[in-house]
């Protein structure tokens, strides 16, 4: 990956549909997400596709699936099959993959295989959707294979958008995506690198309090346009936690072109700009 020649690394994106066209929502849960974030017309690109979308962009992108198979039923896009495609688009991919904590021992010899035969860099966790606590001791041999191999654990925090508007929110509950819970997880393994995803609504403070106090702790600042950003949020991003910021979108439900437009519209001062863009994600993940 020529790390120099990129604009930009968005951390956070989302493999929605297989090769073979399986995805890893159901309709239901889909299309309110897409009514939520407004999205216009289908949206499920394949990985190859996402690598083409964004090497037109001269940016690199994280790409992960979301293993939540134990509570919806549906089973992920492969993480294999995302791990074979970023590595065939090395040049502009890098491979996370989502494991259902649910499945105990089976998911984290997984994990051990990902990392050391696949080249997965980091693990997504949606604790509303797979319905756990981030400190639940059940996840916990997880975030040892994760600690123990340097890869990142990112939890998605705040409200949803998967569920939203549907009867009793899809049976999706908010509040195992509290960052606090994260906080337990950053104080037992003091040396897992972690991202907090999202402005965390409704606990914003608590991510930034996290943030701060943990140094293995960072934010990705997906699935919301800038110009929504609480002040708070962008207060931090120019000062304590400059280095700990990162730019996300949550492509393909926010497009890095709306994020970035937005984002040159922000008060961030110059010199912290290019650390949330690229600077931070190139250290956090050792490009």
């Amino acid at each position: 990956m020529d790390v120099a020649g990129l604009r930009a690394i968005d951390v956070h994106t989302h493999a929605e549909v297989s090769a073979s066209g399986g995805a890893s929502l159901g309709d239901d849960l889909h299309d309110a997400s897409s009514a939520y974030f407004k999205v216009e017309g289908e949206r499920k690109p394949t990985v190859a596709q996402m690598a083409a979308y964004y090497r037109e962009r001269d940016m690199a992108a994280v790409v992960f699936t979301v293993d939540a198979e134990s509570a919806t039923g549906t089973p992920p896009v492969p993480n294999e099959e995302i791990a074979e495609t970023a590595a065939a688009h090395s040049d502009v991919l890098i491979p996370f993959a989502s494991l259902d904590p649910f499945r105990g021992k089976a998911a984290v010899r997984q994990a051990r295989r990902l990392v050391e035969e696949y080249g997965v860099r980091g693990f997504k966790f949606h604790p509303s959707i797979q319905g756990f606590f981030p400190n639940d001791r059940l996840a916990y041999g997880l975030y040892e294979v994760i600690e123990e191999t340097g890869t990142i654990a990112l939890f998605h925090t705040g409200q949803t958008g998967i569920g939203a508007g549907l009867p009793g929110g899809g049976g999706i509950r908010l509040k195992y995506s509290n960052p606090l819970h994260v906080d337990d997880v950053a104080a037992d393994f003091p040396h897992l690198k972690i991202i907090l995803a999202h402005p965390s609504f409704p606990w914003q403070d608590e991510a930034l309090a996290v943030a701060t106090h943990k140094p293995g702790v960072h934010i990705d600042l997906s699935g919301w346009s800038p110009k929504y950003f609480p002040p708070q949020l962008v207060k931090y991003a120019n000062s304590l936690l400059q280095d700990k910021v990162l730019f996300g979108s949550d492509f393909p439900v926010l497009t890095p072109d709306r994020w970035l437009a937005d984002f040159a519209k922000l008060d961030i001062k110059d010199h912290v700009r290019p650390k949330i863009l690229k600077e931070n994600a190139v250290r956090l993940l050792g490009l």
